[in-house]
């Protein structure tokens, strides 16, 4: 499976994910994923920044909210007329295009940092992918991105509960699996039943690596490591959306930031010829 095959199934989800989503339902996003990676994300006042896989725009609004000039691109054209069409409605001066972050339409240095939220596990050519948001940053700029936990959220997982029923352990394997890629099928769980009636399940195409491989594909693309996060939900979270108490078992999510180094040259030999 390449980029486009995995943007196919992208965008047939695209639509019942934009009116879940908008409706509240995508709580690991809304009440732990998100916050947690504005807390960590630096001052972006007056910087020009570029979102990868922004899906219907939502993490996108916030980071223009934050004082950012954004664009976004995502490969999945139902989420861009989606996402264009809230600015449309609500101005904040967002440019989004239709394109993949395998092969991004800007040019060299353009911008002082990206973000990718949760989208980067579901592109199978991470090294290109990295390669571009490398190429597209201005020196110094911070590249900033969260994906699921590898080490928590493996190709095999199993939550484990007591005898109350509550979550105390997540049981994991599939580590060391080839990355060729697989496709998971699910919906927001807390959609209520009346509004999922009807709709498909997402399908969605990931693409796991062990930590260490993440780590090192950074590294070679030539970024510095900066910060890492792994968020988990207070209590008072889990007290008011209980299907979060998972991640207090184990970390649902990674968040990495990295920096293109000043001098600006690209560690990788694959791709010093093309950027």
């Amino acid at each position: 499976m390449d980029h486009l095959a995995a943007g196919k199934f992208w965008d047939a989800n695209a639509e019942a994910w934009t009116k879940l989503a908008r409706a509240g339902h995508d709580v690991y996003r809304d009440h732990l994923n998100t916050p947690a990676f504005f807390a960590l994300l630096p001052p972006v006042t007056g910087l020009s920044g570029l979102d990868l896989g922004c899906g219907e725009g939502h993490n996108t609004r916030l980071l223009a909210r934050r004082g950012a000039a954004m664009s976004a691109i995502d490969i999945a054209p139902t989420f861009i007329r989606h996402a264009q069409a809230e600015e449309t409605r609500a101005p904040l001066g967002i440019t989004y295009r239709e394109a993949s972050a395998v092969a991004l339409p800007f040019a060299d240095g353009t911008f002082d940092f990206a973000t990718a939220l949760m989208s980067l596990m579901d592109i199978p050519e991470t090294e290109r992918v990295l390669a571009e948001a490398w190429r597209v940053l201005r020196p110094g700029g911070f590249f900033q991105f969260s994906i699921l936990h590898p080490c928590f959220h493996p190709p095999h997982r199993r939550k484990c509960r007591d005898e109350d029923n509550v979550i105390h352990a997540i049981e994991v394997g599939d580590y060391f699996v080839d990355p060729a890629g697989r496709v998971d099928e699910w919906i927001f769980g807390t959609a209520p039943e009346s509004l999922r009636r009807g709709m498909p399940m997402f399908k969605a195409p990931r693409f796991h690596h062990p930590i260490s491989e993440w780590l090192n594909l950074l590294l070679d693309t030539g970024f510095t490591l900066e910060r890492f996060a792994e968020p988990c939900p207070s209590a008072e979270t889990v007290a008011a959306h209980p299907s979060l108490q998972d991640a207090q078992v184990t970390a649902f999510f990674l968040h990495i930031r990295v920096r293109k180094t000043k001098s600006g040259n690209c560690v990788n030999p694959k791709f010093r010829s093309s950027i």
